[in-house]
Formats: C-alpha cells, structure tokens, sequence
C-alpha cells in the first residue's frame, strides 16, 4: 500500500511540481503527517523531493525530475482500451481503481501543452460523459462477472423478458460481446443464425454451456454492432405527416432523430415534417407531443391517434358520482 501511495504522491507533483502538505494529505486520503513521513522516505531514496517551510512552503520536486510513467499495466492499458465508459460502467466491469492510476500516469507525462506551457490541456476543456439523462441504475446481472464469463467464448442459456412480455423466457445463444449505448447496457449475440440485442435490465440471469459459441465467420462485436445499431436506426416505411407547432420542432429532432424525413418552413407558427416509422403502431411515439401536433396522413395513422385519444380520455374521465 505505501508503495503505491508514493508513486500516487510523485504522479502528483510530476503534474503540480509544489503542492501543500495538506492537498496532498485530502488527495493521498492520509494525515499530514504521513505525507511528510513518504517525503522523507523519499528524499532519502534520492529523489529530488523537499518539504519547502515558509508561508509559501510546500512539498515541492525539483524541475526536470521525471518518474518514468510510460509503461502502463495490463489492466491500466485495458481501461483505457474502453475510454468511452463513465465512471458508473467502469465501477460495474470493475475498472474504476486501475482506470484512475492510469489517469494519473497520464497527467502526469501531460502536465502542460507541447510548445504552450500557458495554455490548459484538452482534457480540462473537455469532458465526455456517455450517460443518459435522468437515467437511474437499471441493470440487473453483474456486468463485471458477465464480461468475464464472456471472455470464454461459451455459448450461452439466458433468462431474457421482451418488452412485450410479462415474464422472461428462456433461449440459448450466441454471443459476440457487451456494448454500453447512452448509459444503457446491451448483450449482442446470435439467436438463432440472427443477430440481436439484449438489453441487459431485462436479462435476469444466464449461464455458461460447454459448447463454443458459433459465431458467423469474419464477424466481430463491432461489425455486429455496426449492423445492428444501421437496422435499428434505419427509418421505416410508413411515412406520416404531421404538422407540429416551429417551438417543438428542436424537442421533435431530439426525440425522432432519423426518423424525420422532411421538414418544411414555418408558417403562422407550425411546419409540416415527415416522420417515416416501420409500423403505424409506432405513431404512439407523437402523442407526446400533445395538442403541439397533429396527424395530417395517412388516415390509418389519423384514425389510431383517434382511438388511442378516446382511450386515454375514458381512463381519465371523472368517476361516476
């Protein structure tokens, strides 16, 4: 443990070069004391490293002296290898420590701007968080003892519930690996010679078989997951017009992505947009919307909404006195 928290305090002051007893004490989670301690320890190792008194005093390492931190571990290199995880998904595949000692080595060979030592480096005018909004935790299996299970390359007998369905039922499959898409988990494997996704929440329990998975030649998680995410992203063939009020037309594209097909200029406060679904169930999606839009064709999608609306309107009507 005292091991690696001396090299946690070098990789601190590689990126800071003079930090105060008590900043290091809150970063390395010890008492002052113990920070002066490794200081000494150290120094005495010949490590160019002082405790510096006086009002402006500090722990300071003299400029020039480097710890050669290019040499990530293993596991540093296959944290970084899944960048594109926040914190929360790290924690989940077990990531989270190694993820931060990499992070360290990393500042710390990247204290300043090549050529610009006065400008602030991308990774503090930037930052990627791949979560959803207002998602909560959902996943119910443990993606770390998935992930590991996965590493075999076994064929697989899981428990999954379609969103159609009450219960979950019970299927063998094939699968290719773990893709983590707006703060959501998901399964890709092959059903039955057919590639699907598997949204992990759903997915209450699975297990290993003894047979090898049979994966399509030439196939890999990625170039499943491209094909996947094209077929699900891809508009379908009923193509809706609607008109919608100018005010909602920026929510509209937030919702409806590719699906809106056409969008004309506004007039007198509303456009038309041509929204294209693979069903005319799928006009569900706009009632949303609310009095912001209406249904303009085809009449089978005009006289769904109307249904629905009657619907909602009797579920919603006063009780009877």
């Amino acid at each position: 443990m005292k091991a690696s928290r001396l090299l946690h305090l070098l990789l601190l002051l590689q990126t800071r070069q003079r930090m105060s007893t008590t900043e290091l004490a809150e970063r390395l989670e010890v008492s002052r004391r113990t920070v002066l301690r490794d200081v000494g320890a150290l120094s005495t190792a010949g490590v160019p490293v002082y405790a510096e008194r006086g009002r402006n005093g500090g722990i300071v390492l003299l400029p020039g002296a480097r710890l050669d931190a290019s040499q990530l571990e293993p596991r540093e290199l296959e944290a970084l290898s899944v960048a594109g995880l926040d914190s929360a998904q790290r924690e989940r595949l077990g990531l989270s420590a190694v993820h931060e000692a990499a992070a360290r080595k990393i500042a710390a060979r990247q204290s300043a701007v090549p050529g610009a030592p006065n400008l602030p480096r991308l990774a503090d005018l930037v930052v990627v968080d791949s979560t959803a909004w207002m998602a909560g935790p959902r996943v119910e299996v443990d993606v770390a003892d998935l992930a590991s299970a996965l590493r075999h390359r076994r064929r697989m007998r899981i428990h999954y519930r379609r969103s159609a369905e009450g219960q979950a039922s019970m299927r063998v499959v094939d699968p290719y690996g773990l893709v983590a898409k707006s703060g959501r988990w998901y399964l890709v494997a092959e059903d039955q010679g057919t590639g699907r996704l598997f949204a992990l929440e759903r997915l209450s329990a699975y297990e290993t078989l003894d047979a090898p998975a049979a994966l399509r030649p030439g196939q890999t998680l990625r170039t499943m997951w491209d094909a996947l995410k094209e077929r699900t992203e891809t508009p379908g063939r009923v193509r809706m017009t609607v008109r919608l009020r100018e005010s909602r037309l920026d929510l509209a594209r937030r919702i409806l992505g590719t699906r809106i097909h056409e969008v004309s200029d506004a007039e007198n406060g509303w456009c038309t947009v041509v929204v294209l679904y693979p069903d005319i169930e799928s006009v569900r999606q706009l009632l949303q919307f609310g009095d912001h839009i209406e249904i303009l064709t085809p009449e089978t999608a005009r006289e769904r909404i109307r249904q629905l609306a009657r619907d909602l309107a009797e579920r919603h009507s006063p009780p009877d006195s």
